[in-house]
């Protein structure tokens, strides 16, 4: 593989992280969010999904994102009589969406993002080594 190569897979992996941490961000932002309607569903929970694709003239496999898909487990439930939008029981439905397991996947994004930023960097200066080798 060569530079250029390594280079535009490294890339592929840090656009499709950076999209990945922006639909965890959003999950984050919705976490206490409730539905807008009386008796509607709140947020769904998205789940960044990517895939691979062969490119004939690098001669490498490139990571895209994909469409994120909606988390189809339970909504949780809160017990809030109050609220205009709870139901006959007095509960309310919240966010699918868990906290704790959005800040571990992004804690798994993040690193994975840091560990496509290490290949570029290393790739820069091997070409960098290489130009300073032929200039000699």
């Amino acid at each position: 593989m060569d530079f250029s190569s390594s280079m535009s897979v490294a890339a592929s992996g840090l656009r499709t992280q950076s999209d990945r941490m922006k639909v965890i961000a959003e999950n984050i932002a919705n976490a206490s969010s409730t539905s807008p309607t009386p008796g509607g569903d709140p947020y769904r929970r998205k789940i960044a999904t990517q895939k691979s694709s062969f490119d004939r003239e690098l001669g490498a496999n490139l990571v895209q994102s994909g469409t994120p898909i909606e988390d189809k487990s339970e909504f949780r439930t809160q017990y809030d009589p109050g609220n205009p939008n709870a139901d006959k029981q007095g509960y309310i439905k919240l966010p699918n969406v868990d906290p704790l397991i959005e800040i571990m996947d992004m804690k798994e994004a993040q690193r994975s993002y840091e560990a496509d930023l290490t290949v570029m960097d290393a790739t820069k200066q091997m070409q960098s080594r290489t130009v300073d080798l032929l200039n000699k």
